[in-house]
């Protein structure tokens, strides 16, 4: 796992559309799911703020994590 989480400074790009309660949302999820091991891809961080800034709704952003998911397992996608 990275030392420092910098999310907003890799991808600032994804973060400038969203008001300051987005943000921080979004900052605070992504980094629960860092202090348990998750790594930090661009994918992830891009489907979750656009459903914090209603880009995508909720089926949609369940949606594309699932296939994330199938993808970066693919032994569970063959069953």
């Amino acid at each position: 796992m990275a030392e420092k989480f910098d999310i907003e400074e890799r991808w600032p790009e994804l973060f400038a559309q969203l008001d300051a309660n987005q943000r921080n949302a979004v900052r605070q999820s992504l980094a629960a799911a860092w202090h348990e091991g998750w790594v930090p891809n661009r994918e992830d961080v891009e489907n979750l703020t656009d459903e914090a800034r209603g880009a995508i709704d909720e089926a949609e952003y369940l949606r594309r994590a699932r296939e994330a998911a199938l993808r970066a397992v693919p032994a569970v996608a063959a069953r």
